[in-house]
């Protein structure tokens, strides 16, 4: 990270996020600023952190924040003389860039310098996807366990709690993000969130899930049919796995974020139902679920060894439901990694 220093034009980065604060240290406390300097490291925490600081972290100066955490930072780079500092204008709020000016005066310029950690953070190295790949391992358990609860009668929220459970009981420290279970006419919503809604037969089911494992995330979605499945469900669902295929086989070093949507999205227009399919193909996956990159429509940014991205087209008809179907796929030099095992066909109960 020091060495995009000079282009950047700063002379230390203050990383106020804990994600990239974890990434660069160790450090899993949820307060408190992290200021990395050519020659050292510092952590600026209060009182109940200090103990971890000293447990998690090496070779990294513990500063114990006396007052608001602003304040005090401010003040702190202030007494390193005058310069350029750095920050991701993404991470820090406009009241805490006003904070930290109003107290570090004219002697600290302080300088946008975004994405210097997120681009670090997409290229996972070994270590990083073989966590990714048994918190993928642990989320495809538990879907197929509760897919196994499916049954007329049972509520959303119940299956959204039966989720959390097993994740952490599977030795998760929890969910990536809450958890989506849609019945029904409720899975035509892509973010649809457990409500006391009772499942029906004949109703479509989308459940889509992460854990978080070793501090890694996995998100993996699959869609049900409960009963019989009508021809046309059978024809959306074979539309929409034959598009998730194709995105699939388009993920691979040196592709284009922008060609692996439009490789779904091609699939699904030959079906005459691009139309349903309202968001991006997938996003890059790590300590947290949504990274860089997008795979997004128009996006140019090329894949690279150890970027692990999620491919999820869907499609959402009002009134009636929708289907998506999610997969984690690891990039390598010459190949890629499905990371999420679960049979992908048509489940019908």
């Amino acid at each position: 990270m020091r060495a995009q220093f000079k282009a950047a034009g700063v002379d230390s980065l203050l990383v106020t996020h804990p994600a990239d604060w974890y990434y660069l240290t160790g450090f899993t406390g949820e307060s408190g600023v992290l200021l990395v300097e050519r020659s050292g490291v510092t952590i600026i925490t209060d009182g109940r952190f200090t103990t971890q600081v000293g447990e998690e972290t090496r070779g990294v100066r513990l500063v114990e924040q006396k007052g608001a955490l602003m304040e005090f930072t401010g003040r702190f780079l202030t007494g390193k003389g005058k310069r350029r500092v750095g920050f991701d204008p993404g991470r820090l709020t406009v009241a805490q860039l006003g904070q930290l000016k109003k107290v570090a005066g004219k002697q600290v310029t302080l300088v946008e310098a975004p994405s210097l950690i997120t681009r670090l953070r997409a290229r996972k190295d070994a270590t990083e996807v073989a966590r990714m790949r048994q918190a993928a391992l642990l989320a495809g358990e538990v879907l197929s366990g509760v897919i196994k609860l499916l049954k007329p009668g049972v509520r959303e929220n119940e299956i959204g709690a039966e989720i959390e459970y097993r994740m952490r009981r599977g030795g998760a420290s929890g969910p990536a993000f809450e958890s989506i279970v849609a019945f029904g006419e409720r899975s035509a919503l892509p973010h649809a969130r457990p409500t006391a809604k009772r499942l029906k037969k004949n109703e479509l089911v989308v459940l889509d899930l992460g854990a978080i494992l070793a501090h890694y995330c996995s998100d993996i979605t699959r869609t049900v049919y409960v009963g019989r499945a009508p021809a046309r469900v059978k024809q959306w669902y074979g539309a929409v796995l034959e598009a998730q295929t194709a995105a699939v086989a388009a993920v691979r070093a040196g592709a284009a974020c922008g060609d692996v949507d439009a490789a779904a999205r091609q699939v699904l227009a030959r079906h005459k139902l691009d139309r349903y399919f309202t968001h991006s193909t997938g996003h890059g996956l790590g300590l947290e679920v949504h990274e860089d990159p997008r795979l997004a429509r128009g996006q140019q940014t090329r894949l690279e060894p150890g970027f692990v991205v999620t491919v999820e087209p869907g499609i959402y008809v009002p009134g009636y439901g929708g289907i998506r179907i999610e997969d984690d796929v690891a990039v390598y030099p010459e190949k890629t990694e499905v990371l999420t095992r679960i049979p992908r066909d048509l489940i019908e109960l």
